[in-house]
């Protein structure tokens, strides 16, 4: 995405101070204030200390549990201290709460529906209680938790549908409840620890979760096979299963192994059986009629292949259609692309899919049919004012992640960025220029404006493959791809306004900002980073390489979650002169990998780059600095060696963080960047391993 603006990074200030990680004494905030009176009231009064059930001052006083950041609640951490009584609706409002954990008590009622309102939650454990009720769906929201454990309590009901927005979720457990329904909601979910034992949970399990590393399973009526269908005759010679009756009928009805062959003859022939008979053969007709009618399509289809052979215009397979001498040329009409899913299953297997390019034709103009028949999608047309236009076309919802792509016009990208002014300029990349935008309803865009070296070096074909790429990746720390342009040999991006600033200026530009940037906040924002490589290394099919992946390039929201730019790229990126790149990435920024020098990149090439960023985060200097003196110009060549030296670690840790983290902490952290900065790529830990170390020091 570039760089931000670093006059936009002043309004993050205010949220650093709200999350930013050792307590400090102050002044609670009154709404935190009311909410834990609340809390104290709904839970009887408990043997607290200091809690009151009116005004005081947790952050100030050091309520029992209570944990802060400056004036805002943080943390509430009452486990296994019997606690009885329910929990207040009043609950919801620690907006600024990331860690609530009340399991090991006696707390009765349902779950508050307030909880929808506690978007920063990392960790929700209730565990080993007597909460009642259904689950609330009240997820939509909850793009950070990691961990959420609901087990051994009487919960019932099913998992409400905003269960599948838990997009960063690792561990959940619900065993011991009397859930119920199906487990459909967590196939798409990032899982790497489900128990879902002794439950009422039915149905077919989805193949997905059966790869789950620790998935727990047993104690539930799950249906794990396939109805068959009647069969097509019963012969009247067999005879049929033995009829029971309930045990006040049997004295009064005869046993069925004492009929005579002539009352089982008559007792075969009922009511049900002869519906299922005509049934059946209804069913045979209606596979023959498809049968016919799929042998009559695919000799059609072979004199329109064999017609178009002839012509010339038959593509084969694999071949690449050809835009120049096809009706579907690209022109400066609406386009309409459908995207096939890039996302593997859980099982290792890639998932078949098709792409389909097509724009307005005349109406006696006829082309050969599809190979199959594609599902309908629907399509949704946004009128601003003219002369813009946009098309959305929305692919169908398949059982893995599906996406959407929506084309602009030149005009309509001109009317929403005030024709490119500098006043709407956000930044300069290796790419091209990106421009803020502002759709007729308020919604907010960003346009990466590829630039005339970079355009030219795609065809229409290439450019248009490398946006049904990248319009498919959909993670929770991943900058969203909303639309593309593609006329008069423009080529520009349209994304999702991912971010008021960029880790880089935080870090480097705004002094106010970086003196609040706490540790417990860097190493989120490392793990949010983290998160977005493993799902472009692990879960993508083929593993995607960024190739660009620095700090510049990782965008902060108004809550500071991450959102990672540049996504699918790399193919721009290695277009060109790869030393004149190399040089770039290395010198400018010093975030390239050393195996660039030679021309390679991989993903365990974004694992070092990671791993530079990581280094930023812990020192708060640059990756290449000129103003420092030689030996300290590269950043990693100068901390390597001061990694695993716990005094020279000391020393070169960010001293606006003013000691205020635990040495054993630090020590993780540094033993994680040591193993990303590997000069052999080989040495290098998966990205599954990075996010593994990162999320047990949260």
């Amino acid at each position: 995405m570039g760089y931000v603006n670093y006059g936009m990074c002043v309004g993050l200030t205010m949220a650093l101070a709200v999350l930013t990680a050792p307590f400090c004494a102050g002044v609670t905030d009154p709404r935190d204030v009311m909410a834990l009176n609340s809390l104290y009231i709904s839970l009887n009064f408990p043997p607290l200390e200091k809690w009151l059930s009116f005004g005081g001052d947790p952050c100030g006083d050091s309520w029992q549990g209570v944990f802060c950041v400056f004036s805002n609640v943080t943390e509430i951490r009452l486990t296994g201290m019997n606690l009885g009584g329910v929990l207040a609706d009043t609950l919801g409002d620690l907006e600024s709460v990331i860690n609530i954990s009340l399991s090991g008590n006696q707390l009765t009622g349902s779950i508050p529906e307030s909880l929808s309102r506690l978007t920063q939650l990392l960790d929700l454990s209730l565990n080993n209680n007597h909460l009642n009720g259904g689950i609330p769906d009240a997820f939509h929201q909850f793009t950070g938790l990691i961990n959420f454990d609901l087990s051994a309590n009487n919960l019932t009901g099913q998992l409400p549908p905003s269960t599948r927005n838990l997009s960063s979720l690792y561990s959940l457990h619900l065993q011991n409840n009397k859930l119920s329904g199906t487990l459909n909601v967590l196939e798409d979910l990032h899982l790497i620890d489900l128990n879902i034992e002794n439950n009422l949970f039915s149905g077919p399990i989805p193949e997905k979760l059966l790869s789950i590393p620790n998935f727990r399973k047993d104690g539930n009526p799950f249906n794990t096979t396939v109805i068959a269908l009647p069969p097509t005759a019963i012969p009247p010679s067999i005879a049929p299963a033995p009829t029971f009756q309930a045990p006040g009928d049997q004295a009064d009805a005869p046993s069925a192994f004492e009929m005579t062959n002539s009352a089982k003859a008559k007792k075969f022939w009922t009511t049900k059986r002869v519906i299922w008979v005509a049934l059946s053969a209804a069913a045979i007709l209606c596979a023959l009629g498809c049968s016919l009618f799929m042998w009559r399509y695919c000799k059609t289809r072979r004199v329109n292949r064999d017609a178009e052979k002839n012509t010339g215009t038959y593509k084969g397979p694999g071949e690449k259609p050809n835009y120049k001498n096809s009706p579907l040329q690209p022109s400066g009409q609406v386009e309409e692309v459908s995207k096939e899913p890039v996302v593997k299953s859980q099982d290792g297997h890639g998932v078949d899919s098709r792409r389909m390019v097509s724009s307005p034709r005349p109406q006696d103009e006829k082309l050969p049919l599809p190979p199959l028949p594609l599902p309908l999608v629907e399509k949704v047309t946004v009128k601003p004012l003219a002369p813009a236009e946009v098309t959305r076309r929305s692919s169908p919802s398949t059982n893995v992640i599906s996406s959407s792509v929506s084309v602009f016009t030149i005009a309509s990208l001109q009317q929403y960025t005030n024709s490119f002014s500098e006043g709407n300029f956000i930044g300069e990349g290796l790419l091209g220029s990106v421009y803020k935008a502002e759709l007729p309803g308020g919604k907010l865009l960003a346009v990466k404006k590829l630039s005339n070296t970079v355009s030219q070096r795609q065809t229409d074909e290439e450019f248009l493959e490398l946006v049904s790429t990248i319009s498919r990746l959909r993670h929770g720390n991943i900058v969203e791809l909303i639309g593309y342009c593609n006329e008069h040999g423009q080529h520009l991006l349209v994304y999702d306004y991912g971010g008021n600033c960029t880790l880089h200026d935080l870090l480097h530009s705004d002094e106010e900002a970086h003196k609040k940037f706490s540790w417990n906040i860097r190493i989120r924002v490392a793990l949010g980073a983290a998160r977005a490589l493993q799902y472009l290394q692990e879960v993508c099919e083929p593993p995607i390489v960024h190739g660009n992946f620095k700090s510049s390039n990782i965008l902060l929201d108004e809550k500071l979650i991450v959102r990672v730019s540049d996504c699918g790229l790399a193919p721009l990126l290695f277009s060109g002169s790869t030393n004149e790149l190399s040089e770039g990435l290395l010198t400018a920024h010093g975030s390239g990998a050393p195996e660039f020098e030679s021309g390679s990149y991989s993903c365990q090439s974004d694992v070092y780059s990671l791993g530079v960023v990581m280094l930023e985060l812990l020192t708060g200097r640059k990756p290449y600095d000129r103003s420092r003196p030689r030996g300290e110009q590269s950043l990693v060549r100068w901390a390597i060696p001061r990694l695993h030296d716990i005094d020279a670690l000391s020393r070169m840790v960010d001293p606006s963080l003013d000691g205020a983290y635990l040495a054993k902490s630090l020590s993780r952290f540094a033993d994680i960047i040591s193993r990303c900065v590997q000069w052999e790529p080989g040495f290098r830990p998966p990205m599954s391993e990075i996010v593994q170390d990162l999320l047990c020091m949260i």
